[in-house]
């Protein structure tokens, strides 16, 4: 029961290859991109770290400049693996924060990932993927993915509970922030 609830202490964001050219032939595009800002925003004021993964910079171009320019400083860990888990450095850096519940965003949902999901379950971390911060460039894809993962054991989530169960509480500061930017 443990693995539902998500607390920023134990929290990490994980956006998985909003790249340029990825990004471009997402018919969702807007709306990942816009609820990975949330994420990212909320992170920022609650103080949960985050980690950016691209997938080959070379072919792909580099992250969204909307993501690039929320996330200073921008590190982000390249990798040539699908699965995040197995990219050079990615474990280290999980590793090294010492929280357990991931917060999983990003492209393509049925390709990096599942298979980053599926690796960070396999290494005994709870995964809340966040479905609508979450693109395939075809919906059967992203269907398949989404189930997949829910069978694996995620927690299939969406952007607004995550906000509000790292939240907490209304009327502080963080909560009036994240509250105008979603209205």
């Amino acid at each position: 029961m443990d693995k539902f609830f998500l607390e920023k202490h134990e929290a990490v964001l994980v956006v998985v290859d909003i790249q340029e050219r990825l990004a471009s032939v997402m018919g969702e595009r807007k709306k990942v991109v816009d609820n990975c800002l949330h994420l990212v925003e909320l992170c920022k004021l609650l103080d949960v770290p985050v980690l950016l993964s691209e997938q080959y910079p070379k072919g792909l171009g580099p992250t969204v400049p909307e993501i690039r320019e929320a996330l200073v400083p921008y590190a982000p860990l390249e990798k040539i693996t699908f699965d995040c888990c197995k990219g050079e450095g990615f474990p280290e850096r999980l590793a090294a924060l010492g929280r357990k519940k991931i917060i999983l965003a990003g492209m393509e949902t049925h390709v990096c990932v599942l298979q980053t999901c599926i690796g960070l379950l396999k290494d005994g971390y709870a995964v809340h993927a966040v479905n609508d911060a979450i693109c395939s460039r075809t919906k059967e894809n992203w269907e398949t993915a989404i189930e997949w993962m829910r069978d694996a054991g995620a927690v299939v989530t969406c952007t607004e509970t995550v906000l509000f169960q790292m939240l907490e509480r209304a009327g502080t500061e963080e909560f009036k922030v994240i509250s105008k930017r979603i209205k």
